[in-house]
């Protein structure tokens, strides 16, 4: 259940008839002012809805989901000052449930990073240290749900691990489903064949109820299915008897103190009857390599639509087509965005196509089946979320390219599959969060969720860091 935590008052809970939401959303807005130093988000103005499920609670939106008037930027320069014109399907569903779009949270330029470092106008900065990064590609999202100290849902976007690996960072839950489950309509593209909507929040209770608003089948979107409904049923649903495999290899590439850290976590669960069985994922030193391939290749297609013509940044028109475009795209686009167009743009082109994008294709389905066979044999997997904490941000702007996508090692393997996983803060090391991640076939969120839920309660609460207010 969502409670409302007024610092000043006892804890009440957040129903349609008991809540003063006037004053709760008083103490929202002077949150958000506070937050600001942490450079997490762009505030926007909300009202206060009062009917549906969600009565009001607050949502915040990643900067790649489209909401009609509000500044919608993908971390790029070249789209500042775009207003979309209409809400993306999840936001038309929170606002139908009743509940309040406050703010845009920031992100990596068009979802490319993995520390939140690529943003064009700022870097989020980690509650738990602000000298770490949140994680990327969602760490404004993930650095809300860790900072602000009210009820609320944040939705992240994911390709490679940008909802997992910055709630790992910042100590809080990420749900990234299974590819359909979330309509895609109104996301600022990164991958079409790997870009998943999912909800990031303090707890597996509020994560299960954000994908219970967004999900199910769209007709603005052929790839989405139908909704499973209530996630929240499975949450006390007990877990004795399920078989959750370790793979391995995930435990032997992450550090010793977060291997450790996880293992201590798997044991909680060992405690509450699980069965836990080792596993081999023969494709995981593949998955990388063929991320960064397939991905690229797809954001260099979908970004060529950003040229200076139709919205976003414009110039003089002088020259011909190809100088302006080329003009244009130069200035609006940051280094990490130009290096990816142009890997993608090589492995597509004629000649190479088929030595590299096709090639990247056959190993995905490889990976896929790889998963497969192991859930013929356990219910879900577990593992660390990501090998490493969050590292500072000034060793991550120092750090080449190359070490910064190794950070997506553990993550990208589960989102080339299109499978569900589940990141739960699962202790602390050298002060800052490690998560544990939890993996499931596809359309096996319950069985995620529900296990997530059981370690949570083991575990205890948080005790979230106090963001001081700058003034």
């Amino acid at each position: 259940m969502i409670r409302l935590k007024y610092r000043d008052m006892k804890a009440t809970e957040f129903s349609r008839s008991d809540v003063d939401k006037e004053k709760f959303y008083s103490l929202l807005g002077r949150e958000l002012e506070k937050l600001k130093g942490l450079n997490l988000h762009r505030k926007i103005d909300f009202g206060l809805e009062k009917d549906g499920k969600l009565s009001g609670l607050p949502f915040t939106l990643k900067d790649s989901i489209c909401s009609e008037g509000d500044p919608t930027y993908a971390g790029s320069k070249i789209l500042e000052g775009y207003r979309p014109p209409f809400d993306a399907t999840v936001v038309e569903k929170i606002k139908k449930a009743g509940g309040n779009i406050v703010a845009k949270t920031h992100q990596d330029e068009f979802a490319f990073g993995t520390g939140c470092t690529n943003c064009a106008f700022t870097t989020p900065k980690n509650p738990w240290d602000e000298e770490r990064c949140c994680g990327g590609s969602s760490g404004g999202a993930a650095g809300m749900a860790a900072a602000l100290d009210l009820p609320h849902i944040n939705l992240g976007e994911s390709t490679g691990g940008s909802i997992s690996v910055p709630a790992s960072f910042c100590g809080v839950v990420g749900l990234t489903p299974t590819y359909g489950v979330v309509s895609r309509y109104g996301l600022i593209s990164f991958a079409n064949s790997l870009d998943k909507i999912g909800p990031i929040a303090r707890n597996v209770e509020d994560a299960a109820l954000g994908l219970e608003v967004i999900s199910g089948k769209d007709e603005m979107d052929q790839t989405t299915v139908e909704s499973e409904g209530d996630y929240r049923e499975a949450l006390e649903e007990d877990i004795s008897g399920m078989t959750i495999g370790l793979p391995r290899d995930y435990f032997e590439i992450a550090d010793d103190e977060v291997s450790e850290t996880v293992e201590k976590a798997v044991s909680e669960l060992e405690q509450l009857g699980a069965d836990v069985k080792k596993v081999k994922l023969e494709m995981t030193e593949a998955a990388l390599p063929t991320y960064y391939i397939i991905a690229p290749a797809e954001a260099s297609t979908n970004l060529a639509k950003f040229c200076g013509m139709r919205y976003g940044m414009e110039g003089e028109l002088e020259g011909n087509f190809r100088e302006y475009f080329s003009k244009i795209r130069g200035q609006g686009f940051g280094e990490e965005v130009k290096r990816r167009v142009m890997i993608g743009t090589y492995t597509r082109m004629a000649g190479y196509r088929d030595k590299y994008y096709i090639k990247a294709l056959k190993v995905r389905r490889k990976i896929i089946n790889d998963f497969k066979h192991v859930f013929k044999d356990v219910d879900i997997l577990a593992a660390p979320t990501s090998p490493v904490i969050a590292p500072k941000i000034k060793e991550l702007e120092e750090m080449p390219p190359v070490e910064q996508y190794k950070i997506d090692k553990l993550t990208a393997p589960i989102n080339l599959a299109g499978m569900p996983q589940l990141s739960v803060p699962c202790g602390l090391n050298k002060k800052m969060p490690v998560g544990l991640h939890l993996m499931g076939n596809h359309f096996d969120e319950k069985k995620i969720l529900k296990v997530g839920h059981a370690y949570e309660k083991q575990r205890g609460k948080i005790n979230y860091p106090e963001v001081e207010d700058d003034g």
